[in-house]
């Protein structure tokens, strides 16, 4: 990893560079301080993982400028969405919508919907809008650690790691943003945060809320099966991979850098021929999706070295292969 002078300002240019030279900078909301960088750019999204040291591909949440820039990004917003919208925009709300084909697989770790917001704070968004691009923006710190809310708090944890952290003061909020997805078009609250459900409430009636549910597959990191192929996902069996080699079974094979031998009539897919970890995270929705509609009648994954991003993509199998 790039090794920065890491430096706490001001400047709404500085930041706006880096970001558009593909680099990552901490960025104050009135939730929590972010780690941004651009949300249309999966190459940037895996500098943030890695920034960030998280051990699998969770959703990253979308900041824009406006409730217009919003339907750039989706295909659809329910009724109700737009009544929070225009009652919570900006705010502590973030909203989970069907996304369309410009958001990359690797923002919302190959779901369907993608959640975006917009931030109440007056120096990002001054940022945001003089960017051609909206910021992909979890919470400015390592993998487990207590969420930054002031600048230095995220120079403390992420210096060297980043260039730039500009500088809006603490946070108003000091919480997560609430986060609202819709079920057939009925409201369903799968984070608590920032903005209180009663809030909520009274602007569209009475929500569900589906904290930490078994059966949530919107809230970052809750399920131990997060996105499966239709057809079965073998991970990491030896046993299974001796019975593919023998049986002459079509399969589809996910491999890091090197095909595996006597599978005959197998389609192998190389995540990365040369052997980095990087690019295999970057394509590993993509081969899955291609697998899961290339007429294999099953999926073997192998493990991936567990070291940097390959955590993630080991994560990111072991899930895939829950039924």
């Amino acid at each position: 990893m790039q090794q920065f002078n890491t430096i706490i300002g001001s400047d709404i240019q500085a930041a706006k560079t880096f970001l558009e030279n593909g680099e990552v900078v901490g960025i104050p909301t009135e939730t929590v301080y972010g780690l941004a960088g651009n949300a249309l750019d999966a190459d940037v999204a895996l500098k943030i993982f890695s920034v960030k040291n998280r051990p699998h591909f969770d959703p990253l949440i979308v900041h824009t400028h406006g409730i217009d820039e919003i339907e750039k990004y989706v295909s659809e917003i329910p009724a109700k969405a737009r009544l929070l919208m225009q009652r919570f925009m900006p705010g502590a709300l973030t909203l989970l919508l069907k996304k369309k084909s410009l958001v990359p697989d690797i923002i919302t770790s190959g779901l369907d919907t993608v959640a975006i917001r917009v931030p109440n704070h007056p120096l990002t968004l001054k940022l945001l809008k003089e960017l051609p691009f909206p910021l992909a923006a979890p919470s400015a710190n390592p993998f487990g650690y207590i969420s930054p809310t002031t600048a230095q708090h995220v120079f403390d944890q992420l210096q060297g790691k980043i260039p730039y952290v500009l500088d809006g003061g603490a946070t108003a909020v000091g919480v997560e943003s609430t986060i609202v997805g819709f079920d057939d078009d009925e409201p369903v609250v799968y984070r608590l945060g920032g903005l209180a459900v009663e809030e909520i409430e009274k602007v569209i009636g009475k929500v569900k809320v589906n904290v930490n549910a078994a059966s949530n597959p919107k809230t970052p990191g809750m399920l131990k099966s997060h996105y499966a192929p239709a057809i079965d996902l073998i991970f990491d069996e030896p046993a299974t991979l001796a019975k593919l080699r023998t049986e002459h079974k079509t399969a589809g094979v996910i491999c890091f850098d090197k095909a595996i031998d006597g599978l005959t009539g197998s389609k192998q897919v190389l995540l990365s021929p040369v052997g980095d970890l990087n690019e295999a995270a970057k394509n590993l929705f993509a081969a899955m999706r291609s697998l899961d509609n290339s007429g294999v009648d099953i999926i073997y994954a192998v493990r991936f070295p567990d070291t940097g991003l390959g955590r993630a993509i080991n994560d990111r199998l072991k899930r895939a292969s829950v039924k």
